[in-house]
């Protein structure tokens, strides 16, 4: 039997903060938050972790998590719950014009 997984999804302009990855797979265990994904996340991925989270550990204005389509904020924020077989999208505005 396999563990259970949770797969993040990041835009091209967060993918070279992750070795140039566009996926990455994650374990699902139980009470996994989104506060300790991207503490695992930050593990791996130092890089990334700068680009989406703040000094003081609290999401980037410009960067929205998505649960299942259902944005972080409009949840529980960091403590929402990340259930096995979620999809997590992580976007970061592009300023330009």
């Amino acid at each position: 039997m396999t563990a259970p997984l949770v797969r993040v999804v990041l835009p091209a302009a967060l993918s070279a903060s992750a070795g140039g990855q566009r996926e990455l797979v994650r374990p699902a265990g139980p009470g996994l938050t989104a506060a300790a994904l991207l503490d695992g996340l930050a593990a791996d991925y130092p890089r990334l972790e700068r680009r989406i989270r703040d000094e003081a550990g609290k999401l980037r204005r410009y960067v929205n998590v998505y649960l299942d389509g259902e944005e972080l904020r409009d949840l529980n924020g960091l403590d929402s719950r990340v259930p096995p077989g979620c999809e997590v999208l992580i976007l970061a505005s592009v300023a330009g014009g």
